[in-house]
């Protein structure tokens, strides 16, 4: 009887061993005071597949340390991951959210298989192409939303037709006052009525050829000098938590250096701001380029008589505005540069920040906006205190420390 005891433990310690242990521990750390909230947290899936070997993507529990599941979300951004029978499933990162409280700065998860399904997660980011609006590219979260333009809307008239022409490569807002998508609905519904607030928000801001709210533009010390509308689109995750993809935009000349750029936008859950990584490729000319990131003079919708505060700030590599519009409510717009700032400009179309860009590295940076109206920001100083908020959190990113127990 012990021999057949000692056999059937022998051979759970053989099953534990060879599944690489049952679970996957996080302890996640950050060393700021202030809250963090939506944090998103990733874990690279070679290390789920190395704690759980053969586990499926909609059959694993994340949970926190009181034992509650969280929504999460398994990506593909990494197209070189491979999975550990090399079959070529390029699983990517394993992504989830936890909201830190002012002063907690360590929190633990696990990550384990489970017998059912995991359930179809509330989709707070989304993104896509929609060419059924002139190749406009729009997407959004649970806060706010975006669009840009493509290259239907910079093509000419044909002569006997009729259609808009904007060539552009700005940024554009829309405003939201609920969490869940809007974009499909608001297209579905026409051009005139997404300029009207309905009940979930309006197209209140104006780009027409600036950089609406954090487009770029290649500074050469006098003169901005910008792009056209994108030319293709790439999607590499879309949501529920996070969505990613790419615009890549054509040659340009910018006083004799002739630039191409590809941006790569991460959208995730619960944040007024996203992260963006400008490439900007040098075909001829330095290598070293200054590029400029802006924000409208005059971004009101028509009408509307705004009053418009700038807010410069040099120490954090950050600028807000504040844009008071008549009956439209009041929106802040913001970009962080976290690394390479190099200071202020203008032009008459808009106030600049300035960043050091190397041909072919990405220079990361942050852009979006807040409306008084979805009722978190109602006034300016509430605005910036968020963006100082999320300059610190930019700068000081959370560690994930990962470990494996049976």
């Amino acid at each position: 009887m012990k021999t057949r005891n000692c056999l059937a433990v022998l051979l759970s310690l053989l099953a534990v061993i060879a599944h690489g242990g049952e679970r996957l521990v996080l302890t996640v750390t950050h060393d700021l005071a202030i809250a963090r909230p939506s944090e998103t947290i990733t874990v690279p899936w070679a290390e789920v597949a190395q704690a759980l070997p053969g586990a499926l993507l909609q059959k694993l529990a994340v949970k926190d340390s009181s034992g509650t599941s969280l929504a999460y979300q398994v990506t593909n951004v990494a197209p070189q991951a491979k999975d550990p029978e090399g079959k070529g499933i390029a699983y990517g990162e394993l992504i989830f959210q936890h909201d830190f409280a002012a002063g907690e700065k360590s929190a633990t998860f696990t990550v384990e298989r489970s017998e059912t399904v995991a359930p179809v997660f509330p989709t707070k980011a989304f993104a896509r192409s929609v060419p059924e609006r002139l190749d406009d590219f729009a997407w959004e979260n649970d806060k706010i939303a975006h669009r840009t333009y493509g290259p239907a809307l910079a093509a000419p008239v044909t002569p006997g037709t009729s259609k808009e022409v904007l060539v552009t490569s700005g940024l554009d807002v829309w405003c939201k006052r609920v969490g869940y998508p809007i974009v499909d609905r608001w297209y579905n519904k026409g051009h005139d009525h997404y300029h009207k607030d309905e009940g979930e928000g309006m197209d209140m801001y104006q780009v027409g050829p600036s950089r609406g709210c954090g487009g770029t533009g290649v500074w050469d010390g006098k003169t901005l000098h910008v792009g056209r509308n994108y030319q293709s689109w790439k999607i590499l995750a879309n949501g529920p938590i996070r969505s990613v993809f790419e615009l890549t935009y054509d040659t340009w000349m910018a006083n004799g250096t002739i630039v191409s750029e590809v941006k790569r936008f991460t959208v995730d859950a619960g944040h007024n701001l996203d992260q963006i990584e400008s490439t900007f490729t040098v075909a001829v000319g330095p290598k070293e380029i200054v590029v400029a990131i802006g924000l409208n003079k005059t971004p009101a919708d028509k009408g509307q008589e705004a009053q418009i505060a700038f807010t410069p700030n040099q120490a954090d590599g950050s600028a807000t505005q504040w844009v008071v519009q008549k009956t439209n409510g009041r929106l802040g717009t913001a970009v962080i540069v976290p690394a390479g700032f190099q200071g202020f400009a203008e032009d008459d179309r808009n106030q600049l920040l300035l960043a050091k860009a190397v041909s072919g590295q990405p220079l990361r940076y942050f852009a979006g906006a807040g409306w008084s109206k979805a009722g978190e920001f109602t006034t300016q100083e509430s605005w910036n205190a968020y963006v100082a908020a999320c300059t610190a959190r930019a700068r000081a990113p959370v560690v994930v420390t990962v470990s494996h127990q049976p």
